[in-house]
């Protein structure tokens, strides 16, 4: 990997990995807003420059005032970051017949993305494609997830499951591809129940949908590491903890010790 000193960060003359700039084609990092106020957000826009997505966790938005959301999204967008919803709300605002409605008030307070899921509630492939289609339809950039919310239930998809679905979703407009791990990350997806990786189901999974258009999520450090070793820095990583965005870019930078001299 080629390294470079940055002389417009502290310790100039230490090397680190280079990095593509925003906006990104890969090295994606989404980072999960589980409900920051305002101050925490601004805040959070040092680390900017390593934010490529915030999302506003599952249903969080729902219990703030609507300029209080609408604020933070407009500092969110100021500093080049996309911001979209969780899928849960989502999935709860389908079920209750209020898409178009939902679509119209995202477009209102400055959502540019909208993440499709099916991980709450039972969509047809059909009826996926079909949410999809209308979200691009309406302006908006499309992520689709992948993986059920209950372990039980996300056990029963296998891996050619799991990629049929993908490929439709990327097929019906999808940007890319999310695979569910939840904010816990241990028993969904590609971590076992002790929130180790799958190596060769991750493998799998990002040659038969391609690395540039699959996002694991990824919340514990072991699991950043772990596939940050495995397909390199430029993997896209997703529902990482605020405060986690800069050790992640230690981890993907190898400067610090998980992934020191093996990049």
């Amino acid at each position: 990997m080629e390294r470079k000193k940055d002389p417009s960060k502290a310790f100039p003359f230490l090397e680190t990995i280079s990095r593509e700039q925003k906006p990104r084609c890969r090295g994606k990092t989404m980072v999960l807003d589980k409900g920051l106020g305002l101050n925490q957000a601004q805040d959070l826009m040092e680390a900017a420059e390593f934010i490529d997505i915030i999302k506003l966790g599952w249903t969080t938005p729902r219990f703030f005032a609507e300029d209080s959301i609408e604020r933070k999204i407009r500092l969110y967008k100021e500093h080049d970051i996309v911001v979209g919803n969780g899928g849960t709300m989502l999935e709860m605002i389908w079920q209750q017949g209020r898409l178009d409605q939902f679509l119209t008030y995202c477009r209102g307070i400055g959502f540019e993305l909208i993440e499709v899921s099916n991980g709450l509630f039972a969509m047809t492939p059909e009826e996926k494609a079909q949410v999809i289609k209308m979200a691009k339809a309406s302006g908006f950039q499309v992520t689709s997830e992948v993986g059920k919310k209950d372990p039980a239930e996300d056990r029963k998809l296998s891996l050619q499951d799991r990629i049929s679905e993908a490929r439709r979703d990327l097929q019906a407009g999808a940007s890319w591809v999310i695979i569910e791990a939840r904010e816990g990350g241990r028993g969904l997806g590609v971590y076992d129940d002790a929130g180790v990786l799958k190596q060769e189901m991750a493998r799998m999974l990002a040659s038969e949908i391609g690395i540039e258009r699959i996002m694991f999520e990824a919340p514990e450090k072991n699991q950043q590491a772990s596939l940050i070793m495995l397909f390199g820095c430029q993997v896209n990583l997703g529902n990482i903890r605020p405060e986690d965005v800069i050790p992640l870019e230690t981890l993907r930078r190898g400067m610090r010790g998980d992934t020191w001299g093996k990049l």
